[in-house]
């Protein structure tokens, strides 16, 4: 069973609807002190990510493979609630290099990047 105020995970999309009300506090984290956030919640631990697809690249990354968290969508964090948020950064690509993938070409026109934050509401 979730507490009151569970761990969050989000996204770029969900982290700017959650912070519409109260004060905030923010930090960066490495991959390696989000694992460990995570085993620290234990089950404790709702995924909000408005594209499901991410927790399938995200978590194998960090280590934390075939997890399954409850999903729910968050309009609002409660004070002394804590996230991660899972933020993704895109930039064109430099090189585009041609692959062929059942007869038809492809070409690489971006890179993605992650990068994690730890998010408080304070107030």
């Amino acid at each position: 069973m979730l507490s009151e105020t569970p761990l969050l995970l989000l996204d770029n999309s969900t982290m700017n609807s959650v912070v519409n009300q109260g004060e905030f506090k923010s930090t960066n984290l490495s991959f390696e002190e989000a694992t460990a956030i995570l085993e620290m919640h234990g089950d404790d631990v709702l995924q909000c990510f408005s594209d499901f697809s991410l927790e399938s690249i995200i978590f194998p990354t960090i280590g934390i493979a075939d997890k399954q968290y409850v999903h729910k969508h968050i309009r609002n964090m409660r004070p002394g609630q804590d996230a991660i948020v899972f933020k993704l950064y895109i930039a064109p690509s430099e090189t585009q290099p041609v692959i062929h993938v059942e007869g038809v070409e492809a070409k690489k026109i971006q890179n993605v990047y992650a990068y994690c934050q730890f998010l408080s509401r304070v107030k």
